[in-house]
């Protein structure tokens, strides 16, 4: 007896507007989750170049890497404390503005990892174009990429990436 219907091998396939559907709801579900999330907002203190605490939330600026509080880096032969530079950086950017923060995600040290702006402007940006920060994505590529080639901030000098200052430097255990 002849089969009416065949299964298409690799057995059910979402057509593309199962595929934009699907990836609409997401995109709805995302904006609400958003809406639903109150941004940290209130007194703000920093720890370091990249960290902060809002409203007593401990809150990492995401996208960027910042040099670590004690590291050092390199400028025309003499060794600068970049890392207290970092900090000083985001202190300067902070005064006299209302911070706010949109947590996104949450590091294995329970800090919100947040977009923050300051009076509207992205601070991860802006300490990336400072040349305080290196980014960790694709976003702030620009802000780096006009750092770098203006020599601003660590790009005056050889330097660590945070990251692998860390490595070589790793905390001691709690």
């Amino acid at each position: 007896m002849p089969r009416l219907y065949r299964r298409p091998r690799g057995g059910w396939r979402p057509s593309t507007w199962h595929s934009i559907l699907f990836a609409a709801a997401l995109v709805v579900v995302a904006l609400v989750v958003e809406r639903l999330v109150p941004p940290l907002t209130g007194s703000v203190r920093v720890a370091d170049g990249d960290s902060l605490e809002v409203a007593g939330e401990r809150v990492r600026l995401g996208g960027i890497d910042a040099p670590e509080l004690h590291q050092s880096c390199g400028r025309a032969g003499e060794i600068w404390p970049c890392g207290e530079k970092a900090k000083a950086a985001l202190v300067a950017l902070l005064k006299g503005g209302n911070v706010s923060c949109r947590p996104v995600d949450e590091d294995r040290y329970a800090r919100a990892v947040s977009v923050c702006e300051v009076e509207g402007q992205d601070i991860a940006a802006r300490l990336v174009e400072q040349g305080w920060a290196v980014a960790t994505g694709l976003s702030y590529r620009r802000e780096q990429s006009a750092a770098r080639n203006a020599g601003r901030g660590i790009w005056s000098g050889p330097f660590d990436l945070p990251a692998d200052w860390r490595a070589a430097h790793p905390r001691p255990p709690s």
